[in-house]
């Protein structure tokens, strides 16, 4: 595969997430033409017209959009932000039937306009809707998944790096499993600078200890309910972290991060959404299946991909 020339990204929902992601997209020029859709006609002329309005500002990229599915025609990559958002104290999970249901509906109209497109799950539960929808589709795993742990790992990385003293992107580490309440942080492969994370210190940095690591994973996981309960929703990180997804896509760069496709034989895990170290490339996103646990966290991985499971099961039910 190569990079993509003259790239057309469509971004499926109007709403705070997906315009965050659209604008994102823009102004970081993730694609060559941005369309955004939502059937909320007034709502994404409205949005397509506040963004056009800027692109004096941000280079070559093109915005359109509109009501009409046709606007995704010939798309190279699909965002799915569209659904139900979450409201206070709701889990991702607690979103799923109402989210399934549409997500049901609009994946065949998509594929209609977009058949070769690369598609990301960004409506939440984005893993449980994403096994969902592999299934519906007929999709090879790699050209449609979650945009998973994306996020809750660059959280991660801040937090660290404000602990450690430096930059976030001198800090290697990441969250998998679940988008949600089981995510967990993958400790034994942690490092700063290349330093593992317990044996980190400088001046002023003393080092981290495992009960510190853990406040921190917890603080991670629970950030998006933080965020939620003042403003009523996340949308700037996760219409960045899209953008960050969509051009490795683009620019066919091979990055790994722990976007969430179905997996198969990855640790004995099967038929499950889960976000692991993947390459994500032009091919769309590819599990590292070398991707070593210790006892902790394998068993972490797989009570994940067990609640994950049961909630896939209990839609198709």
């Amino acid at each position: 595969m190569s990079v993509v020339e003259n790239s057309k990204l469509t971004i499926v929902g109007a709403g705070s997430v997906g315009a965050s992601a659209a604008y994102a997209a823009l102004i970081r020029g993730s694609a060559r033409q941005i369309a955004l859709y939502d059937i909320a006609t007034k709502k994404v002329d409205a949005e397509v017209l506040d963004l056009a309005h800027g692109t004096q500002f941000t280079g070559s990229s093109q915005i359109i959009g509109g009501s009409d599915i046709s606007v995704a025609a010939g798309s190279h990559v699909v965002v799915i932000t569209a659904g139900a958002k979450q409201n206070p104290g709701q889990t991702r999970l607690e979103l799923a039937d109402v989210n399934a249901r549409m997500l049901g509906s609009l994946i065949p109209q998509l594929m209609e306009v977009a058949p070769n497109a690369i598609y990301i799950i960004v409506t939440n539960p984005c893993d449980v809707l994403t096994a969902l929808a592999q299934e519906q589709s007929g999709l090879p795993p790699e050209r449609l998944f979650a945009s998973g742990t994306v996020l809750d790992t660059s959280r991660l990385r801040w937090k660290l790096a404000e602990r450690a003293g430096v930059s976030p992107s001198s800090v290697h580490a990441s969250i998998i499993g679940e988008h949600g309440d089981s995510e967990f942080p993958l400790w034994s492969r942690a490092t700063i600078g290349g330093v593992p994370v317990l044996e980190w210190q400088r001046d002023g940095h003393p080092r981290m200890t495992e009960a510190e690591l853990d406040e921190i994973a917890i603080s991670v996981r629970d950030a998006a309910y933080k965020v939620i309960e003042g403003k009523g929703a996340t949308n700037y990180a996760v219409g960045l972290s899209t953008a960050h997804i969509v051009e490795a896509i683009l620019g066919d760069k091979r990055s790994i991060m722990p976007v969430a496709p179905v997996l198969s034989d990855f640790h004995g895990i099967d038929g499950v959404a889960l976000s692991v170290p993947c390459i994500v490339s032009a091919s769309g996103a590819t599990p590292i299946k070398e991707t070593t646990f210790s006892e902790k966290e394998l068993r972490q991985l797989t009570e994940s991909a067990t609640t994950l499971r049961a909630a896939a099961d209990s839609l198709r039910s």
